[in-house]
């Protein structure tokens, strides 16, 4: 095993947005993605995720009502609640959520 880098990992992926799955432990994967202050649209999932700030900010939106998660801070999105990210987002973001199906 070797360690993860996981805000060079993030900075290495060609485009903002797009996850890389670092791993899948059990029914569960463990994702990275760079954040570039631009909006991301809204979307639900049939599972909960952990979004998790490795460094930087989130701006969640839920139901309309703007969550800041900061660098070391984590946010649970419950299972079929929609939410988006808001404007200004940026840096590294590992989520935690479930293998589909």
């Amino acid at each position: 095993m070797s360690v993860i880098h996981l805000s060079q990992t993030a900075n290495a992926l060609p485009q903002a947005w797009s996850s890389v799955t670092l791993a899948h432990l059990g029914h569960t994967n463990v994702k990275i993605l760079r954040m570039d202050e631009q909006e991301y649209a809204d979307e639900s999932h049939p599972y909960a995720e952990l979004l998790l700030v490795v460094n930087g900010q989130l701006n969640l939106l839920i139901h309309d009502q703007l969550m800041v998660v900061k660098t070391g801070e984590a946010y649970m999105v419950s299972a079929h609640t929609s939410h988006s990210v808001a404007h200004g987002s940026f840096g590294t973001l590992l989520i935690v959520d479930s293998v589909e199906p």
